[in-house]
């Protein structure tokens, strides 16, 4: 589809007493993506200054005069507000520019149903969807209200209420068994190594994760283009083996119905041993971005893992632009998922950190005990082997837990 074919939309941002005019304006830029990524063209903006947002059409009288004469100007088909309005602002807006209004919650909440792909992921998305709806429904339903069941004495509006709570209950029953199940994979894995990308939303880190795993991962310039977790082994694969997962990204103003659905997946975080931050270095918000990252973890519980700075996209940096990050995050890793050098470069970077804490050890294998080899094989690195008369002699690289493992497999 051409652009120009595009319904056009125009955006509003409300500036607040806590928010400086920076934050308002990287905000407002940021809505321009979540529409375009719903496939939209912004026609255009307003932005008005207020004390709060909780007037009865949240613009001024005359800010809504001007919406309302750009709507006309424009043909905007829809208006999307860069913050979140109760069903009466929203009603009261279409009222007066006659057009479908929507606030920031109602359109990510639009972008994580157009991306879920996943049972888990559809669940969580249509749980918040829910919740969002049941407060509107008086504006949403203004027909219904003078509806009524004879039999319980229900209106039209409680009755749709009801329908809206029993479907969440189903909803949230179904979405217990598939979590159970996720839990389950992930007790599974507890004694693997494994890694979790972590970041804003188009930070890179599906191109990271394919670049380390080689798998076919989706990879789009879109905002939430990944939802659902991705596991897979790092590549070439490793003894003992690492696993590397991919998770939803985060946004400034993530609504926190979508955060609490999706916890179990961000829980995939919080079970790694090590976290990659990917931040999108050439954005020049990529620290409140950061902030944003830092502020979910630490709501989730995720915040005291180790972790690695991943400068990404470093090749649309110059060399003072770099020199200065560098001075700004000595930790950091600049890298660029297109340079299989960078790539490789974070492959032995995850490999180094996961061996710093083994220790290399001595093991006599009786050839009577051969079944313990392929254990060894697959959770140590064999440095040295060599043949005895008792024996194999093997110098290995190993975990404590699995030269435990390992020895009590022996003795039986």
């Amino acid at each position: 589809m051409q652009s120009e074919e595009l319904p056009g939309v125009l955006l509003v941002g409300i500036r607040t007493s806590e928010i400086s005019e920076i934050e308002a304006k990287e905000s407002l830029i940021e809505l321009e993506r979540l529409v375009t990524t719903l496939g939209y063209k912004v026609v255009g903006t307003e932005s008005q200054r207020l004390p709060s947002t909780k007037g009865l059409t949240v613009l001024g009288e005359g800010k809504l005069e001007e919406l309302v004469l750009l709507r006309q100007k424009t043909s905007a088909t829809k208006i999307f507000f860069d913050c979140d309005l109760s069903p009466f602002q929203v009603r009261n807006v279409e009222n007066a520019v006659g057009a479908p209004v929507l606030d920031r919650t109602g359109v990510i909440i639009e972008i994580f149903s157009l991306h879920a792909k996943t049972r888990a992921a559809r669940l969580q998305v249509e749980i918040a969807r829910q919740k969002y709806l049941v407060p509107r429904l008086r504006e949403l339903g203004a027909g219904k209200e003078h509806q009524s069941n004879q039999r319980t004495g229900e209106s039209g509006i409680e009755i749709e209420k009801r329908k809206i709570r029993d479907r969440m209950n189903d909803l949230k029953k179904e979405l217990e068994d598939v979590q159970a199940d996720e839990k389950n994979r992930r007790d599974r894995r507890t004694e693997q190594l494994c890694v979790a990308l972590v970041g804003y939303t188009n930070a890179g880190k599906s191109s990271l994760m394919r670049g380390l795993t080689g798998s076919e991962v989706l990879v789009e310039d879109k905002l939430f283009a990944t939802l659902d977790t991705t596991v897979r082994a790092l590549q070439p694969e490793t003894h003992p083996r690492m696993l590397v997962t991919d998770t939803v990204g985060f946004i400034n103003k993530l609504p926190h119905d979508l955060v609490a659905s999706f916890r179990s997946t961000l829980d995939e975080a919080k079970s790694a041993s090590l976290m990659l931050y990917v931040v999108d270095a050439s954005d020049n918000n990529f620290r409140s971005q950061l902030a944003v990252v830092r502020e979910v973890l630490l709501e989730i519980g995720a915040e005291n893992t180790p972790y690695f700075l991943i400068l990404n996209k470093s090749d649309c940096l110059n060399q003072e632009q770099k020199q200065g990050l560098s001075a700004e995050f000595p930790d950091s890793m600049f890298l660029s998922t297109r340079d299989p050098a960078d790539i490789q470069k974070m492959r032995e970077s995850i490999i180094a950190f996961f061996e710093k804490d083994m220790q290399e050890e001595e093991i006599l294998v009786p050839y009577t005990s051969q079944k313990v080899i392929g254990e060894m094989r697959l959770n140590m690195k064999i440095l040295k082997e060599s043949y005895e008369e008792e024996g194999t002699r093997y110098l290995v690289l190993s975990r404590r837990s699995d030269l435990n493992r390992l020895k009590k497999m022996m003795s039986r």
